[in-house]
C-alpha cells in the first residue's frame, strides 16, 4: 500500500510559524539592545577615566604639574585643567557650557547637579573618540589634601559622557534609584544596564567615580 505524504508546509504554517517568531523578537530584542548598549557604555566609561588618568600622570611628566597645581581659567599659557587636557589628549572641539546632557553641569561640590547649560565657567572638552569630559575652569588646585591641615582639601567635580551629543544622556543611577538622588550613599548598589553620563571627581593625580553608581559600573567587573 502506498502512503501518503506531505511535501512542504502550507501557507497558513508558514504565516503561524513568522508570527510566532515576530512575538518572541518583539519580546526579546528591547533586552538584548539594552545589555549591549549597556556593555558598550561600561567599557566606554573605564577607557575614559583610564585616558584622563594617564593624561595627568602625563602631564607631570613632562609640564611637571598634576592637578594640584593648576589654575583656574582657560588662558593658553597657564597651568589651568584645560590646558593639561588640551595638551595631552586628542581633543577635537571644545565649547562654553554645560555640553549635551540635558543640563547637567559640572558643580564644584559634591555632586554634578542640575541646571542650565550655559552656566558661566563650565567647559566641555570633545575627544576624537566621541568621548566629552565637562568640568568648571573657574576650579583650581584640585587635591585631596595634605592629611594634616597644612594644605587643605579641595576636590574638584565634573562629569563623562561617554558617547558626546548622542542619546541618551542620561546620568547613571543605581537600579530602583531616582536621578535626583543619585548622589546619596546606596549600599550595595547594582546598576544592570549602565547609561552614557558618569560624575566623576578629580585632585592631584586622581580622576574617581563620584556616585554609588558610578562606581558600581567601574568596579562592578561586567
Amino acid at each position: 500500500m502506498l502512503k501518503s505524504f506531505r511535501g512542504g508546509f502550507t501557507l497558513a504554517e508558514v504565516l503561524i510559524t513568522l508570527g510566532i517568531i515576530g512575538v518572541v523578537a518583539a519580546m526579546t530584542m528591547p533586552t538584548l539592545l539594552n545589555s549591549t548598549n549597556g556593555a558598550q557604555y561600561r567599557t566606554a566609561y573605564k577607557k575614559a577615566l583610564s585616558v584622563l588618568s594617564q593624561a595627568v600622570v602625563l602631564n607631570v611628566a613632562l609640564d611637571d604639574y598634576d592637578l594640584s597645581q593648576t589654575s583656574a581659567g582657560v588662558d593658553a599659557d597657564e597651568t589651568n585643567i584645560y590646558n593639561l587636557f588640551m595638551n595631552r589628549m586628542n581633543v577635537v572641539k571644545t565649547s562654553a557650557g554645560g555640553g549635551d546632557g540635558e543640563g547637567w553641569v559640572a558643580s564644584n561640590d559634591e555632586t554634578v547637579k542640575f541646571g542650565s547649560k550655559a552656566t558661566t565657567g563650565n567647559y566641555t572638552l570633545f575627544f576624537n573618540d566621541g568621548i566629552t569630559f565637562n568640568f568648571n575652569s573657574n576650579d583650581s588646585g584640585c587635591t585631596a589634601g595634605s592629611g594634616n591641615g597644612t594644605v587643605p582639601e579641595k576636590i574638584c567635580y565634573g562629569y563623562i559622557d561617554v558617547n558626546g551629543a548622542k542619546n541618551p544622556n542620561k546620568l547613571v543611577t543605581c537600579d530602583g534609584e531616582a536621578p535626583a538622588d543619585y548622589d546619596k550613599v546606596v549600599n550595595d548598589c547594582t546598576v544592570t544596564n549602565p547609561t552614557d553620563m558618569y560624575p566623576v571627581k578629580f585632585y592631584d593625580q586622581s580622576i574617581l567615580p563620584n556616585s554609588s553608581a558610578a562606581e558600581a559600573v567601574l568596579y562592578g567587573g561586567k
